[in-house]
């Protein structure tokens, strides 16, 4: 039986950060500490996020590109040594999902691994997590309104946790926040987004309100990835990009595939590459290796619809030329060679990418080969 859950406030407008003190108020923060990161930090995001209250906030910024173990602790230790009660994360994903690790770490005993899913420590994380507020300053991950974090623990795996404790008590989501974003992280977070939205589309598992979440999503974003991109100025398409990468988290509740198996494994094995800009160069492979699945059903043409492609019958090779193509026109890598990857680290992305908590929700099941086969395609 499908269980079909969405828990949290969504705040969706320009000017949206004037609620964070509200917020905190109605969910009994009194003393956050602020999670941020250091580029967000230098292009004054923090400071016009943090604006509407009247005294400073302690804040931890070393939060890295990729949130680590390490990164967590430290936060966590700061969260305690200052006795505070609840988090703010102001940033892109890697900020929020570091605010949910310390949520866990700081309220609950042992390594943080001890709660990672595959682990089966899913369960072991309790309503004694610290109480969240997110302000994404990107449009892509949708951390925001999601139940999960991907960190990339101490033995060197990115490794996701989930539980429903972990959503953010408030998502306040101020397009104003993400109007400096520079086109390459505009593009590149916003083709995560995408991928959110076409992987829970095609995933099998039901769940009838993501599906409909999704390609709304996904015909919002498609729509406005480049005029965000062009002019980040474009309050228009910075509002429909901040929607859709919403919308696509409330959508990926139902399950993600096989793209995310292979950016959370090859993102682990070298967290210098951007999640999102893996997510885009994967996106066509796994489209293509999805397709005899959804031959019999409308989810290809359907997902072709949202992007405006002209009704054909090979939708699936349509929806994964048209996703390479944008990748060209949005100026990111054509693939994991350009991106300074090669075979010698398939064996170890394919053994990382088999036991992630996204491979057992993609649409068909995937073998080593198939795997292989599809980081060949992806070079």
């Amino acid at each position: 039986m499908a269980l079909i859950q969405y828990l949290t406030h969504i705040h969706l407008d320009f000017g949206a950060r004037s609620l964070l003190p509200a917020e905190c108020e109605r969910i009994g923060i009194k003393r956050p500490l602020v999670v941020s990161d250091a580029g967000v930090r230098a292009a004054g995001v923090l400071d016009l996020a943090l604006t509407p209250f009247a005294n400073a906030l302690p804040v931890f910024d070393a939060t890295p590109p990729n949130p680590t173990e390490a990164a967590v602790r430290a936060a966590a230790e700061q969260y305690k040594a200052l006795n505070c009660d609840g988090l703010i994360a102001i940033g892109g994903g890697s900020s929020i999902d570091l605010a949910k690790g310390v949520a866990i770490a700081a309220t609950h005993e042992g390594p943080l691994t001890h709660y990672a899913t595959i682990e089966g420590g899913a369960g072991r994380i309790t309503d004694r997590v610290a109480p969240l507020i997110a302000v994404p300053t990107t449009a892509g991950t949708g951390s925001e309104v999601a139940r999960g974090a991907i960190i990339i623990v101490d033995d060197g795996r990115k490794l996701g946790f989930h539980n429903w404790v972990l959503m953010p008590r408030s998502a306040i989501c101020d397009p104003a926040l993400t109007l400096a974003l520079p086109p390459g992280l505009t593009a590149a977070t916003g083709m995560d987004a995408m991928a959110h939205c076409l992987e829970t589309f095609m995933s099998a598992a039901i769940n009838p309100p993501a599906d409909g979440i999704a390609l709304e999503g996904l015909r919002r974003g498609w729509a406005h990835i480049e005029r965000a991109t062009r002019d980040g100025q474009d309050r228009e398409a910075r509002w429909n990009l901040m929607s859709a990468s919403t919308q696509g988290a409330l959508a990926f509740q139902k399950g993600l595939g096989c793209v995310h198996s292979l950016s959370h494994a090859l993102g682990g094995l070298n967290p210098r590459l951007h999640h999102g800009t893996l997510n885009a160069v994967f996106l066509p492979a796994v489209v293509r290796f999805n397709a005899p699945t959804l031959q019999n059903d409308e989810r290809l043409p359907r997902m072709a619809q949202a992007m405006g492609l002209k009704q054909c019958d090979a939708a699936g090779e349509a929806v994964a030329e048209a996703i390479t193509a944008m990748n060209a026109r949005l100026g990111l890598p054509s693939g994991l060679a350009a991106m300074g990857v090669d075979e010698s680290l398939f064996d170890r992305i394919i053994e990382r990418a088999l036991p992630d908590h996204c491979h057992t929700t993609n649409p068909r099941e995937a073998s080593v080969a198939d795997y292989r086969q599809m980081l060949v395609a992806s070079l």
